[in-house]
């Protein structure tokens, strides 16, 4: 069990940016302190919070997932990265073909809608199945 002192470090962006928002309110609603609502909220959120963030350590870029928000799976979401990154190495690809003359207009827009309608298995599958239709009809 974490004490107070601990949970208060690993939140002081959390709480840093809370209190922005109350003493920005306060100078909206009150008049107190004597400066104008705007400048607590500019000068909180783009210099207080910041710096708080630095010095408890906490980034963007964490590599370390949030257990509070994550979804749960993580290996999921690394091959939703990885089919995004597929994605773009084959539109890259696809553009390159067309750009050399290896493929028609027509082989090319069909080539790009399946590609587009595909980014993901269970779209793939569907894509699929109704070409397979439509090459029955």
């Amino acid at each position: 069990m974490s004490t107070v002192r601990e949970r208060a470090v690993e939140n002081a962006t959390e709480i840093t940016s809370t209190l922005v928002v109350g003493l920005g309110l306060l100078a909206l609603f009150t008049g107190w302190p004597p400066i104008p609502f705007w400048v607590v909220f500019a000068v909180g959120f783009a210099v207080v919070v910041p710096i708080v963030a630095t010095l408890a350590g906490e980034d963007e870029e964490s590599s370390e997932p949030d257990s509070q928000w994550d979804s749960g799976d993580s290996e999921s979401r690394r091959e939703e990265l990885a089919a995004g990154a597929d994605t773009e190495g084959a539109l890259v690809t696809l553009r390159e073909r067309y750009a050399r003359g290896d493929l028609t207009d027509e082989q090319f827009e069909r080539k790009l809608d399946a590609l587009l309608e595909t980014d993901s298995p269970e779209s793939a599958a569907e894509w699929h199945s109704r070409d397979r239709i439509e090459e029955k009809s």
